[in-house]
């Protein structure tokens, strides 16, 4: 059975919390109430507020979180997982000649971390899918996402499965290994937002705009702390793979979540994937897996918050540069671009990531691609497509629209990420100059895809993608615009009406799939000695029970400071699963508010400047037992790579001190030990200077909901203090006291 419930036991559970609420429920909340564990179920939660208990079904992890996530879960010295999970090989690829010469030299550069997660999988039971088989949120929602179920991953885009009407839950690999483990996965309970969609979408408008739309109304940071649930006559209109491109995103507005309520399209999706019997399950199961009638009576009684979207005023959109949240209609794009001084040009296109490589937008594509050949024009600029499995390669391939992109000279990299997470061996523009790209990914942040930080990353839909591709133009809007064939005949493209599902569904094939052995005890996970790649983990040093005194400032960074600033991607996915290694890139992207370098600072013991961060923590570990990291709003946004938490950790970070935290990296933070605080007066980050020391004090008082006070010392000036917030529960200072959340669950 794919439900942990049955119906009886599911309905006498939500009964229970209706009359505890005193009104209906909506989608999201069904679910969480039925994976709630017993530490919370019988409380009145508040949003925000309370931490709620969770099992997960399952738990996916991506092989460059998924090193360090199984090295975590190797120090519990458990013998198996004890819920269903899988790794997917699919980060660590780089993208550069093409699918088959890549796929084969990626395999002989990754051996030993493919070894080691091949090994760790079949000792502890865990399904693998190797490198080509397929982006992990692709491959997961072919094979395991199904509506009503709950799951975690090490991936920050894991609620593609919301598309599915699956609640999905991005995470790091600590809360990963104790979810396998079998313990409760524990957040702060979300407040629910209910995204009522009318109407349909027209023309050119996508499912891609539809998030656009929700990004430029919530911006980056809009999202934390919530879970956004899409319902409607609207909602029911999109298809399981368009309502995901929307999940998928949710990502980018910080939620924690993002889900669609259980529909037709999902049930037709099950079917054309070979997936009848779960259809048949999930049906059986209709009643359960719908919102209660007061969601759409009276949402305002049910939803923390209504956001009203008619699918028929969506517009066509592109989202850059730097920023998701972006967006400028395309339209508007002409004007904005010459305003902004960006090149007129388009110097690349990339088709594909985990956001946007179902059938349907390699069909919106390749549509244009044949439009533009009947006229005998071809893409004037390099076009990548990365298909997002083999599944969806083969189906594709049966259909005859390989062939259409291959007769228009695009690259047809890997089933992997590649570009989209800066696994691009970019040689057509010099790093430095300036540069238009449009992709179909979900980030653009500087540097991203190709490490230039010239390069300016327009996030746009297929069908767009495919136009621009063709025009070379970046102010292009198909809407209005001529192009002219090869004879200079004037003609304007049509916009697609691609199939929601191949007419005779999806290719069925498991290759690169390993199912997970039954037992395997002895196994040897493979990590060889000398190994530059891969270490095995020494738990972190429980605190000391004393207060952090005189602390130097490692930096304080000015502005967005992402995940990918913390600790980058690119050249260094090579060393995840290697803690000292990796460390060696701390803060790498980040810009120093004190002396506006980026990577780098002043040493405060010293006076030596332009110091890595890297040798600059390492020195005050040595020389001042450790230091203390200021950030600017939403620190910590972007992905779910808890190496952006461990690597400060290892090299001696005490805290962070932010005005505020992106969601998963403010809970990594707390799983490996360091004390994420927030400016209770966000001015006061501005009153911090270069030169000041910190001291965190009655660190053995630290409670819930109690302030903490750090005094600011600052040479040749009277002392003062400041007052500190943090959102730690009893159990995440427990985490504190222990060294790690980890150490302190095994312990």
């Amino acid at each position: 059975m794919i439900f942990r419930f049955d119906a009886s036991e599911a309905q006498a559970i939500l009964d229970t919390k209706r009359r505890m609420l005193g009104r209906g429920l909506s989608y999201a909340e069904k679910i969480l109430f039925l994976h709630e564990g017993e530490g919370s179920y019988a409380k009145r939660l508040n949003p925000g507020k309370d931490p709620i208990d969770l099992y997960p079904d399952r738990v996916a992890l991506q092989d460059a979180t998924a090193q360090m996530a199984m090295l975590q879960f190797m120090q519990s010295q458990a013998e198996k997982i004890r819920v269903p999970a899988t790794i997917h090989c699919d980060h660590l690829l780089r993208a550069s000649r093409g699918a088959e010469p890549d796929l084969a030299e990626g395999c002989e550069a990754n051996r030993e971390v493919y070894d080691f997660l091949s090994s760790a999988a079949e000792r502890y039971g865990l399904g693998f899918w190797g490198p080509g088989s397929g982006i992990i949120h692709q491959v997961v929602f072919e094979n395991y996402a199904f509506p009503g179920g709950l799951m975690l991953g090490t991936d920050s885009h894991t609620p593609n499965a919301g598309g599915l009407g699956m609640l999905a839950i991005g995470v790091g690999g600590a809360d990963a290994a104790e979810a396998m483990l079998g313990l409760p996965w524990e957040t702060p309970y979300p407040l629910i937002v209910g995204v009522h969609l009318t109407g349909r979408l027209t023309g050119w408008a996508s499912a891609k705009d539809v998030i656009l739309e929700m990004l430029r109304r919530f911006t980056v940071k809009g999202g934390t702390g919530k879970i956004f649930e899409y319902f409607g006559d609207g909602a029911q209109s999109l298809s399981a793979t368009e309502k995901a491109t929307i999940t998928n995103m949710g990502a980018e507005l910080g939620a924690t979540s993002s889900v669609f309520v259980y529909d037709e399209g999902m049930d037709a999706y099950l079917r054309s994937v070979g997936r009848a019997g779960d259809a048949d399950k999930v049906e059986a199961m209709s009643e359960i897996l719908s919102q209660d009638k007061r969601c759409t009576d009276e949402p305002e009684s049910v939803f923390a918050e209504v956001v009203e979207i008619d699918l028929q005023s969506v517009r066509p959109a592109h989202a850059g540069p730097f920023s998701p949240d972006s967006v400028t209609d395309v339209a508007d794009f002409r004007r904005k671009a010459q305003e902004e001084g960006w090149p007129q040009t388009v110097s690349a296109v990339l088709l594909g990531s985990c956001t946007n490589s179902s059938y349907s937008d390699l069909h919106a594509a390749a549509d244009i691609l044949e439009q533009a050949a009947r006229q005998g024009l071809e893409p004037k600029v390099p076009f990548l497509l990365s298909p997002g499995s083999i599944q969806i390669f083969e189906t594709i391939r049966r259909d005859h629209l390989l062939e259409i992109f291959l007769k228009a000279g695009v690259t047809i990299l890997a089933s992997s990420c590649g570009p989209c997470i800066g696994q691009w061996e970019r040689k057509d523009v010099p790093k430095g100059m300036p540069n238009v790209i449009f992709t179909t990914f979900n980030r653009n942040f500087r540097g991203r895809n190709d490490a230039n930080p010239e390069t300016r990353a327009f996030l746009t839909s297929p069908a767009m993608a495919a136009a621009l591709a063709i025009a070379g133009d970046v102010g292009f809007d198909p809407e209005r615009d001529t192009l002219h064939s090869s004879a200079g005949e004037p003609f304007k493209l049509v916009p697609p009406k691609p199939p929601a599902l191949p007419p005779d569904g999806l290719v069925s094939t498991k290759e690169g799939f390993r199912p997970p052995k039954e037992d395997a005890r002895r196994t040897e996970v493979i990590i060889p000695p000398e190994s530059e790649r891969l270490e095995r983990l020494k738990p972190f040093d429980p605190w000391d029970g004393k207060d952090f005194i005189e602390l130097p400032i490692l930096v304080k960074t000015a502005g967005k400071t992402t995940t990918d600033h913390i600790s980058p991607g690119g050249r260094w996915l090579a060393y995840r699963g290697h803690l000292s290694n990796i460390s060696k890139n701390l803060l790498e992207g980040a810009l120093n508010a004190f002396t506006r370098e980026t990577g780098h600072g002043t040493n405060v013991l010293t006076g030596a400047r332009g110091i890595p961060f890297p040798d600059l923590a390492r020195s005050y570990k040595e020389e001042s037992g450790g230091f203390v990291i200021i950030g600017d709003w939403n620190y910590g946004e972007g992905s779910s790579r808890e190496h952006a938490a461990m690597t400060p950790r290892f090299l001696g970070a005490k805290a962070v001190i932010a005005r505020s935290f992106a969601r998963i990296h403010e809970a990594n933070l707390k799983k490996q030990g360091i004390l994420p605080l927030t400016f209770s007066e966000p001015s006061d980050y501005d009153r911090i200077e270069a030169f000041d020391r910190l001291s965190i004090l009655d660190l053995d008082k630290l409670a819930p909901g109690k302030p903490v006070m750090v005094k600011i010392s600052r040479e040749g000036s009277d002392s003062f203090e400041i007052r500190l917030d943090h959102s730690l529960n009893e159990k995440q200072i427990a985490w504190f006291r222990a060294g790690s959340a980890l150490r302190g669950a095994v312990s």
